[in-house]
């Protein structure tokens, strides 16, 4: 069974960075699309970005520009990196595949002070 694990999450002032880190223990990593979704309390949870195999990102709107989505194939690894953080971007952070294949891991926490 794949294990995602998701790591760098913490309380951090607005204007502030982090960068979240996620293992994916998965033997076709590589040829994945992959993706940063975040649940908000008492809000479903979504899509903040995403990667192809071939490193292709996209993002939502309420984060283009200040989030960046990578990969590192041979450690298995993606990474969200977040600056210019808002209140509003509070939430657990998971990564999964594009579809959400991979049975979804605790998520790391990510709290904005205002």
């Amino acid at each position: 069974q794949v294990q995602l694990v998701e790591s760098g999450g913490d309380l951090v002032q607005a204007g502030g960075s982090l960068r979240l880190s996620c293992v994916v223990s998965d033997t076709f990593f590589s040829l994945r699309a992959m993706g940063w979704y975040r649940q908000a309390p008492g809000k479903q949870r979504e899509l903040v970005a995403s990667i192809t195999k071939g490193g292709s990102t996209n993002y939502a709107d309420s984060v283009k520009g200040r989030f960046t989505i990578s990969r590192d194939n041979a450690n298995k690894r993606v990474y969200l990196q977040m600056n210019s953080l808002k209140f509003e971007d509070t939430a657990v952070y998971y990564c999964n595949t594009k579809g959400g294949s991979f049975t979804w891991g605790e998520g790391t926490q990510v709290t904005v002070s205002s």
